[in-house]
């Protein structure tokens, strides 16, 4: 299930990139394709994976794998409410958010139950789904108040992407980096006890301030700012080198956590009204967003395709597609500056990097599963 859903996350982020270079489609199209159908079943896919492990519990039931399949039927859902538009888009926040309330209940259930304290990422995960629900709530509530319509739209995607998106990326960066290293950071779990206030906080005055009181947005991105800097000044102390490095996980991380900085700046023009909301969405997906993803999948694939202990062709695997991670990494990261900035032939770096990628996994698919067993 876990490969399934990467796959389709790489396949919506690439037809998003065609709606939104060929189709003269609304961007809230392409934008629900790559955040929606995409990033959305893959995020609780993947906290389905990572929970077990934060509460030292046993694998999920069957019921909870459905879950994330039901947030993306939900996705696709809203991506043809918007192609062929209908009003199938409240249906369609309903479906999600039932999908995130369960996988809500889920978490809260096994950290109750965790073997000693639960890892404090999941209080982070936890934060993430309830600015989901927040968020879906919001789409739901546009049908009782067509009046705050457009503050309420605003305040649907500040929640979504800063919020449920936000919060789980840099949680589980602070936990994987390190994985993928193969050096701890001793201070990971005190610093997600300390931060995930600021961030929270920042998170919802941030949404607050874009939907309807401005200045509350500027406080927001401050608080926001100091788990993101604290988080970068340990990266640079402990991996340095590492992020330097032209092939690898540790770049694509560096580079998506850099994107996130930007998002918050981009974020705050968009509420002063300097840039464009589809703008601002659509330099998040490319600067933050691709890197994430692709550096994450790099990096987790091997296990999802094959359970069990690491060997060589786990090794194999993550060389191929770690290979130019760094390079990849600084092509979405320009890439959605420039798109950013205005010049929509940013997005051709994006592409060229996203097709490297989906070059490289067609060729690691080639390697025999059981070819070291």
């Amino acid at each position: 299930m876990l490969v399934t859903l990467a796959i389709t996350a790489l396949a919506s982020f690439a037809g998003a990139v065609i709606l939104a270079w060929f189709q003269p489609l609304p961007p809230a199209a392409h934008l629900h394709l790559a955040l929606a159908a995409g990033v959305m079943p893959l995020i609780l896919g993947a906290m389905s994976h990572f929970v077990p492990v934060l509460t030292r519990s046993g694998a999920p039931a069957a019921a909870i794998h459905a879950i994330p399949l039901l947030a993306l039927a939900a996705g696709v859902l809203a991506v043809f409410s918007f192609i062929a538009p209908n009003q199938i888009y409240y249906f369609a926040a309903l479906l999600a958010l039932a999908a995130a309330t369960m996988f809500a209940g889920w978490i809260a259930s096994r950290g109750r139950s965790a073997l000693g304290k639960p890892h404090p990422c999941l209080h982070w995960y936890l934060a993430a789904i309830a600015c989901l629900i927040l968020a879906l709530a919001a789409v739901a509530a546009m049908a009782l108040w067509p009046e705050q319509r457009l503050a309420l739209k605003r305040l649907h995607l500040h929640l979504n992407t800063l919020g449920f998106i936000g919060l789980t990326a840099i949680a589980t960066l602070q936990v994987l980096l390190p994985t993928a290293v193969g050096r701890p950071d001793p201070q990971t779990a005190n610093r997600l006890r300390q931060d995930l206030k600021w961030a929270l906080g920042g998170t919802l005055l941030i949404s607050a301030g874009a939907a309807w009181l401005t200045p509350l947005a500027w406080v927001g991105t401050l608080l926001w700012a100091l788990p993101v800097l604290r988080l970068g000044q340990a990266w640079l102390k402990l991996y340095r080198a590492e992020i330097r490095h032209i092939h690898g996980a540790a770049p694509s991380f560096a580079t998506a956590l850099a994107g996130f900085v930007a998002a918050l700046l981009f974020g705050v023009l968009h509420t002063t009204g300097a840039l464009l909301p589809s703008d601002s969405a659509h330099a998040f997906i490319l600067a933050f967003l691709f890197p994430l993803v692709t550096g994450a999948i790099s990096q987790l694939l091997p296990v999802w395709l094959k359970p069990g202990p690491q060997n060589v062709w786990h090794e194999q695997m993550r060389q191929r597609l770690q290979w130019g991670g760094g390079i990849r990494g600084l092509l979405f990261l320009g890439g959605g500056l420039l798109l950013a900035g205005g010049w929509r032939g940013g997005m051709i770096l994006a592409v060229a990097a996203l097709v490297l990628f989906l070059l490289q996994l067609i060729g690691a698919a080639r390697i025999r599963l059981k070819r070291y067993d």
